[in-house]
C-alpha cells in the first residue's frame, strides 16, 4: 500500500506539481548547456578542453543521473496526465483553434504532447551520437568532441532534423515555463506577466542558440 507521500504524486495535483518542477529543472539545464555549448565558437582547442574538464569532473555523473531521472519522471508523467486526460474526454473537441486574450491556449500549448514526443525521439538520437560514438583523440587523452561535432552537422539531413528539433524545443518551453510556474502555484498578477515575457524569450534565445551552433557548423566549420 502506498504511503500518502507518494500516493499524493499519483493525484492530478501531484502529477502537475512534478511536470512543473521537472520541467523548471530541466529549463535550467538547457540554459547552462546552450551557454557551454556556445564554447564551440572558441575554436576546438578551447572546445576540447572545455569538454575534457567537464568530463573529468566526477559531479558531472551525479548531475547526469539526475538530468535522466528528471527527463524520465517529466516524460513519464506528461504521458501520464495526458492519456488521464483523453479517458477523462473521449469524445475530442471538432476544433481547435486559439482562445485570444486573456486564455493561454496557443499553439504550442495544444501541441505539448507532439512535441515533447519528437524531443524524446531527439534526445535518444542526440545521445547517440555524441555520447557513443567513436571519436579521435584531439591530444593524447582528449576525445576530439570538435571534430566529432563538425562531422555530426556536415550532413544536410541530420542538421535539418536537428534545427526543426530546436524549433520545437522553442515551441516547448514557450508555454512550459509559464506553465511550470503555474503548476507550482506560483501565478500572481503582479510578477506572472513578467514570467510569462521571460519564459519565451529565454525560449527564443535557447532555441536560437542551439539553431545558430548547428548552421554555423554545417555552412563554415564543416569545411575546415
Amino acid at each position: 500500500m502506498p504511503s500518502p507521500r507518494t500516493s499524493v504524486f499519483a493525484t492530478s495535483v501531484g502529477t502537475k506539481l512534478l511536470i512543473g518542477v521537472t520541467g523548471l529543472f530541466l529549463f535550467v539545464y538547457l540554459i547552462i548547456h546552450v551557454a557551454g555549448n556556445l564554447v564551440v565558437f572558441g575554436g576546438p582547442e578551447l572546445f576540447n578542453a572545455y569538454a575534457h574538464t567537464l568530463a573529468g569532473n566526477p559531479i558531472i555523473k551525479v548531475i547526469e543521473i539526475v538530468l535522466f531521472l528528471g527527463f524520465a519522471m517529466h516524460i513519464f508523467k506528461t504521458v501520464t496526465m495526458f492519456l488521464a486526460n483523453q479517458r477523462a474526454r473521449p469524445v475530442a473537441y471538432a476544433q481547435k483553434k486559439y482562445a485570444g486574450h486573456p486564455s493561454r491556449k496557443t499553439i504550442a500549448s495544444s501541441t505539448m504532447i507532439v512535441s515533447g514526443l519528437w524531443l524524446l525521439v531527439f534526445l535518444i538520437l542526440h545521445v547517440k551520437a555524441f555520447r557513443f560514438t567513436p571519436m579521435t583523440e584531439y591530444t593524447p587523452g582528449v576525445p576530439d568532441l570538435y571534430r566529432l561535432e563538425m562531422d555530426n552537422f556536415r550532413h544536410p539531413l541530420i542538421t535539418t532534423f536537428y534545427v526543426l528539433s530546436m524549433v520545437l524545443v522553442g515551441s516547448h518551453l514557450w508555454h512550459g515555463v509559464a506553465s511550470g510556474f503555474q503548476s507550482l502555484g506560483l501565478d500572481h498578477p503582479r510578477w506572472t506577466p513578467l514570467v510569462l515575457a521571460l519564459g519565451k524569450t529565454m525560449a527564443v534565445v535557447i532555441a536560437a542558440g542551439f539553431i545558430v551552433i548547428a548552421l554555423w557548423a554545417h555552412l563554415a566549420g564543416g569545411q575546415s
